[in-house]
């Protein structure tokens, strides 16, 4: 039996719109401007409930940012939901820059530091994690801030994961969700079960726990598939 040889499935919010109104039992000739409008918020809600869930794999980006002598706090895009790893990476020219893993601090412990300008290699980091400038008037954004201060000698760059926020999701032109392949029925679910809170109630109680298991299949997938290794006694990094 001949297969169709293609990997092309990616139907756009309209599609899935319609798709999840049919979970919760309203017929597609029934759906007027009022649902769609509803499915678009509904839509975003979900994206945004699931940034709060963990790490969505397909939105982790490696951002590198130059490092400045005597400059110890750095701007962060402002869509940026949380910082995983970080290292400076020394560059000395030959072609085989290395790179120094430096290590989260948290805001109490940053503050505790008696010289924050003190300046060396820089071994630590704070993500203050503030609304972004765009959201709130008035907002520096979102920052990281490494001690020690560089120093303009010891490292060249900042390099850094971050995760960042699923993009919106939108009804016109035919966009699609910027979700992979894996999570379609998640998301299907998802927005179903959202939707028939608003248009067919008695519907939503039976959609929750078919939005769980598929959130629950998905999210199983959304692992790196590398070893865990737990070793107690472990020494900070330090240089």
């Amino acid at each position: 039996m001949a297969t169709s040889g293609t990997y092309a499935f990616n139907p756009s919010l309209g599609e899935l719109t319609l798709y999840a109104f049919n979970l919760c039992e309203v017929r597609n000739t029934a759906i007027a401007q009022e649902h769609m409008e509803s499915a678009r918020m509904a839509s975003n809600m979900v994206l945004s409930n699931w940034s709060n869930r963990g790490v969505n794999l397909w939105c982790v980006d490696l951002i590198t940012e130059p490092l400045v002598e005597g400059q110890s706090v750095y701007s962060v895009d402002q869509n940026t939901v949380m910082v995983l790893d970080a290292y400076v990476q020394i560059d000395n020219g030959d072609g085989n820059p290395i790179d120094r893993i430096i290590l989260p601090v948290s805001r109490s412990e940053y503050a505790s530091y008696p010289n924050k300008e003190q300046q060396g290699f820089p071994t630590t980091y704070w993500f203050d994690r503030l609304i972004s400038a765009n959201r709130s008037t008035g907002s520096a954004g979102p920052s990281v801030t490494i001690w020690p201060v560089p120093d303009g000698t010891s490292a060249q760059n900042l390099k850094y994961y971050c995760v960042r926020q699923i993009q919106d999701s939108a009804l016109t032109n035919g966009q699609t969700v910027e979700i992979p392949y894996l999570w379609m029925e998640a998301y299907a679910y998802a927005l179903a079960q959202r939707l028939a809170i608003i248009w067919n109630p008695q519907k939503a109680m039976l959609l929750k726990p078919l939005a769980d298991e598929a959130y629950a299949v998905a999210a199983e997938q959304n692992v790196e598939q590398a070893q865990q290794y737990i070793s107690p006694m472990i020494s900070g990094y330090f240089r």
